[in-house]
């Protein structure tokens, strides 16, 4: 978060007049996730994050506390991915190859609840 609270800052769309984007962070709040899920319908993308704190390969019931959910419309999704894309590849050019083991990954979760 900026000392400021906000400001101008890159990234955001500048329209044909040289309109500035203010981003105001002074209701941003942080979490850690290592969990995300993502299911979605025709008219929205929904994603899931939580945290796994179960480190007990022996255990067996994985049980995830599920800290936030971020509704998107399919639009937003796909900008979404887009720069998410973007970050890992630069990322990845900067610190070496992200390396993901088709085997290893986790099946996906169930549909979730939607009740509030």
């Amino acid at each position: 978060m900026s000392k400021d609270h906000g400001g101008d800052r890159p990234g955001g769309p500048a329209g044909d007049g040289g309109l500035r984007v203010h981003w105001d962070d002074t209701g941003m709040r942080s979490i850690y996730a290592n969990v995300c899920n993502v299911a979605g319908t025709r008219e929205e993308i929904v994603l899931v994050f939580g945290v796994n704190q179960s480190w007990n390969s022996a255990q067996k019931e994985l049980v995830i506390q599920l800290l936030d959910r971020v509704v998107l419309n399919p639009y937003a999704a796909k900008r979404l991915n887009l720069l998410l894309g973007r970050v890992v590849k630069e990322y990845e050019a900067r610190y070496g190859p992200l390396p993901i083991e088709v085997g290893g990954q986790p099946r996906p979760a169930e549909t979730l609840p939607t009740g509030g």
